[in-house]
């Protein structure tokens, strides 16, 4: 067990495996509340997808978010492959359910644990939930405890492994949440791009659509969120109350 603020020496690890990392209990629980939220803010469009990742870069580049290719003595390490060692070796200390339910820190304060989390894995995408909701939740822009902003955390991820979806799903919400709506659409645009059956950010790009006036659109993706399952019924309340939705 880490001793607090004590670093793990290296190990010599197997090679991780592609095998996709079992879902968490709240994770969904998690997502579900924040995309009842996206309802009430607004979105914009964007004309590239691309201009949010090299604003991504040039944050990371800028020194002002750190380096998160750096690390912090262990890691950083590409969550999605990680071992299991190398996620309990961590996780076990800082980030336990009391600290992804904004319970309690494990062995710091809640914001110290959640960031040697992001320094190890800087795409932990529940982590980065976590600390979204934290920063929301204590209204704060960079919670007691934590390296950075809540913005740079978000924006390290995405500069450190692009192509991950959830990070990019994360910082739509966080974008939305801050009123960055052209950002936010064009996150959950890329997300949808590569995963075409994602109930949930055909949902929360339906919300973003609504919110900037675009109704037929913001109908298309709610009906294609119905069709993948998606329960909420939300967003369809939203446009029927505005007599937008098309039966």
């Amino acid at each position: 067990m880490l001793r607090k603020g004590a670093l793990p020496k290296s190990k010599a690890v197997a090679k991780p495996t592609q095998a996709r990392p079992k879902a968490h209990p709240t994770r969904r629980m998690a997502m579900g509340k924040y995309v009842g939220i996206l309802g009430i803010v607004s979105l914009g469009s964007i004309a590239s997808i691309g201009c949010a990742a090299d604003g991504a870069v040039k944050l990371h580049r800028s020194g002002s978010c750190g380096d998160p290719f750096a690390g912090r003595g262990y890691g950083p390490f590409d969550y999605r492959t990680a071992t299991t060692a190398q996620k309990k070796i961590v996780e076990s200390v800082h980030f336990t359910s009391e600290v992804e339910s904004l319970q309690s820190g494990a062995s710091a304060t809640l914001g110290g644990d959640l960031d040697y989390t992001l320094q190890v894995f800087p795409n932990h995408a529940r982590a980065l939930m976590a600390l979204i909701r934290l920063g929301q939740r204590d209204k704060t822009t960079q919670p007691k405890g934590a390296r950075y902003t809540v913005e740079c955390y978000v924006e390290r991820a995405v500069a450190y492994r692009p192509d991950d979806t959830n990070v990019r799903q994360m910082r739509g919400i966080f974008y939305s949440m801050n009123r960055k709506y052209d950002l936010a659409i064009a996150d959950f645009t890329s997300v949808i791009e590569k995963q075409p059956d994602n109930a949930n950010a055909h949902y929360n790009l339906g919300l973003a659509y609504f919110e900037t006036g675009n109704y037929d659109a913001a109908n298309a993706q709610a009906r294609v969120a119905q069709k993948l399952g998606f329960a909420l019924p939300g967003l369809m309340n939203k446009l029927k109350a505005k007599g937008k939705w098309s039966d």
